[in-house]
């Protein structure tokens, strides 16, 4: 009856939920604030969330998966989560 999930498995999930529930918090805070510039803002601040959120959840899937793939494999994941990641952040 009982569930065993994979310690990997819950990492990520845990801070999936962390994220979104950040998403909805910052939702609720823009409606409250009711101001376009202030909105602007706290939009604004989710940007800083997102990519360390990306990081390391594929971080732990990758740890979590470590055995069953190859380094250079491991080395590509990590090249195109940086290539996202750049092309997000650059102007």
């Amino acid at each position: 009856m009982f569930i065993f999930l994979d310690k990997a498995i819950l990492g990520m999930a845990l801070l999936r939920i962390l994220s979104g529930s950040l998403e909805i918090f910052a939702a609720v805070l823009i409606i409250k604030l009711n101001d376009v510039e202030k909105a602007l803002i706290v939009n604004s601040s989710l940007a800083l969330v997102g990519p360390p959120i990306l990081l390391i959840t594929t971080v732990i899937g990758l740890t979590g998966m470590a055995d069953k793939i190859s380094l250079s494999k491991i080395l590509w994941v990590l090249i195109g989560v940086g290539c996202i990641i750049y092309g997000v952040k650059s102007n």
